[in-house]
């Protein structure tokens, strides 16, 4: 299976990303991250994908995933049927490598957490017992903000690093693999696209930046991310149009044109190949009773 490098980028240089997301079902593909990233399924099914270990997940799972571990999440194939009104609730919190790097390293009082991150290389699942410790802390850390964020997340880490009721996923000898990640190069242009996925962007001026030709540009994007430049920009587009579809607040004309596309037909094109369902299609599943 084709492995994607995920390219997280922290709104506003923050030191934490929290999202809380209720969706059809999990979409992204079998991918890592240098990110620290703790999963929480508040409801949910399906099969989980951890490095070497394959499991079923189910509503209150709480993983938290070390960095580089290639990982997915797949709902069950209900999810999925034409219809179907099942959506997966989750929250998703992820924090960098160097996360109080120095703090964790140095200093006794981390030590727990230092051990913590440690195993999380291999994956860690919690037990039942803890998640219903702990879950209420991680819904609170949604609605919070700035330092606040930072210390409800440093008390949930601390409460994992005391229990000894978990799992670890990955096996025993599982070697984890080395990606080369080229980190400079790749990060620049995730910036760029992540600024001006709206307007156009074009490969000569993307690839000038990576310093690369074109063609090698193509083929170095498509080996980092698993996905052509214009098939990434376009999820970015989609993603951003669904959003504004659900919030109903522009016409279908409106949403196109504020997502980066400028061609309606085009636009209908793309998203119901994206999502199966036409724009108009896609507000009504969202808003049925």
């Amino acid at each position: 299976m084709k492995i994607m490098h995920e390219h997280i980028d922290f709104p506003g240089r923050s030191a934490i990303k929290v999202k809380k997301r209720e969706e059809p079902g999990f979409t992204y593909p079998w991918h890592f991250h240098s990110e620290y990233e703790l999963l929480y399924v508040i409801d949910g099914t399906g099969t989980s994908y951890v490095a070497d270990s394959i499991q079923p997940f189910n509503s209150g799972d709480l993983v938290l995933l070390g960095s580089n571990l290639p990982h997915f999440w797949k709902n069950d194939e209900s999810y999925e049927l034409v219809g179907s009104q099942k959506k997966v609730k989750y929250v998703v919190i992820q924090f960098p490598d160097d996360f109080f790097h120095d703090q964790i390293s140095k200093y006794p009082e981390f030590r727990l957490i230092a051990d913590l991150l440690e195993r999380s290389n291999r994956g860690i699942r919690f037990q039942p017992k803890v998640v219903a410790q702990v879950s209420n802390l991680i819904l609170e850390i949604t609605d919070l903000k700035g330092f606040e964020r930072i210390i409800e997340l440093m008390k949930v880490l601390q409460m994992l690093a005391e229990t000894n009721e978990y799992e670890l996923l990955a096996g025993e000898f599982y070697q984890p693999e080395k990606f080369e990640i080229d980190g400079d190069r790749l990060t620049s242009v995730m910036h760029y696209i992540n600024i001006n996925y709206q307007h156009t962007i074009k490969l000569e001026k993307v690839a000038e930046m990576a310093h690369l030709h074109p063609s090698a540009f193509c083929r170095f994007f498509k080996e980092k991310t698993g996905k052509s430049l214009l098939g990434y920009v376009n999820d970015m587009r989609i993603s951003y149009a669904c959003k504004l579809i659900i919030e109903h607040k522009q016409t279908i004309s409106q949403v196109c044109f504020e997502a980066g596309f400028n061609n309606l037909s085009n636009f209908n094109r793309i998203f119901k190949k994206h999502t199966g369902f036409t724009p108009t299609e896609y507000y009504r599943q969202f808003n049925k009773n």
